[in-house]
């Protein structure tokens, strides 16, 4: 955390999030290393639960950087997902944009995500890796990729706001688990990108936790009209804990305090609400967070 320049809000959140990253390249290192997914996974479900989510994003990002490399083959994330990690879906394709950030960009051609919804999480990871490893041009200087190349189409439009997620979730750990210098951060950048980055801090409290529920109360008042994004964040991640069966504890503390429901609930919600593909102007993706948001929202007012 100081060698990174990140704040130390106090002794154990910064050990908590220094073993998420001991964790991350953990997995990493199963997914570069084993001669086969069933090798990486014998490591991967030894991790203790609390960190295990990380692990499979380390893995994520560890295959598909054996994809982009020019030898070796272009199947190993997609093998990958077959595994266990189906069950880690949104954290391994979160480690796909970490792989992304770390490659050069005529690799990208590579990686494909035909999944309309979970594209934009590979986008997520890029940008969370940008705001951690490029923290003052992404996050002082608020610096910001008006077009990205990846994935294309015709909501091309919308990567930015997926990156701006990412940021969101890595300023959670670029303030400490700090809510109050969560908050004080987003207030310097442009009203358009706060909701964006609301959502990734709330799923980063939520997933990674670091806070006590005074924090977590004092993050929630402090979000103000951004709520329902924090709410959205905080359901995809007790959504993700509860998939792959690593539900803790401050998961079921954050998301009572955010949307007043239990991770069974808020899987519940996510996967009624998720769209089968794209229809309209606005990408499946975003349909799909508004309407958590929405039905959040209706819920903590009845």
């Amino acid at each position: 955390m100081s060698e990174r320049g990140f704040h130390i809000k106090n002794a154990d959140s910064a050990a908590l999030l220094e073993r998420v990253g001991e964790v991350f390249l953990t997995g990493y290192a199963h997914a570069a290393e084993a001669k086969t997914v069933a090798d990486a996974e014998a490591g991967l479900e030894q991790i203790p639960v609390r960190f295990r989510g990380f692990a499979y994003e380390g893995a994520g990002m560890g295959y598909a950087v054996r994809d982009g490399m020019p030898i070796g083959g272009s199947k190993h994330f997609a093998e990958f997902l077959t595994g266990r990690a189906k069950h880690h879906e949104y954290m391994a394709w979160v480690g796909m944009g970490w792989a992304m950030a770390r490659l050069p960009r005529f690799r990208w051609r590579r990686f494909t995500c035909a999944d309309p919804l979970m594209r934009w999480l590979v986008l997520d990871g890029y940008g969370f890796h940008q705001a951690y490893f490029k923290t003052e041009r992404y996050v002082r200087q608020q610096y910001r990729e008006s077009t990205f190349p990846w994935p294309g189409g015709e909501h091309a439009w919308y990567a930015p706001r997926a990156i701006d997620q990412g940021i969101g979730r890595a300023m959670w750990f670029v303030c400490g688990t700090d809510p109050d210098l969560v908050v004080e951060t987003f207030e310097g950048f442009g009203a358009e990108r706060r909701p964006d980055l609301y959502a990734g801090a709330g799923l980063a409290a939520t997933y990674a936790g670091g806070v006590d529920e005074v924090e977590l109360r004092r993050f929630w008042h402090r979000s103000g009209a951004y709520q329902p994004q924090v709410a959205q964040g905080a359901a995809f991640a007790a959504t993700a804990r509860y998939e792959a069966d690593l539900v803790v504890p401050h998961t079921e503390l954050a998301l009572d305090v955010f949307c007043g429901m239990t991770p069974r609930e808020a899987a519940e919600l996510c996967q009624k609400a998720r769209p089968t593909g794209d229809e309209g102007s606005l990408p499946a993706y975003e349909v799909w967070r508004q309407q958590i948001s929405d039905a959040v929202a209706a819920r903590t007012r009845s």
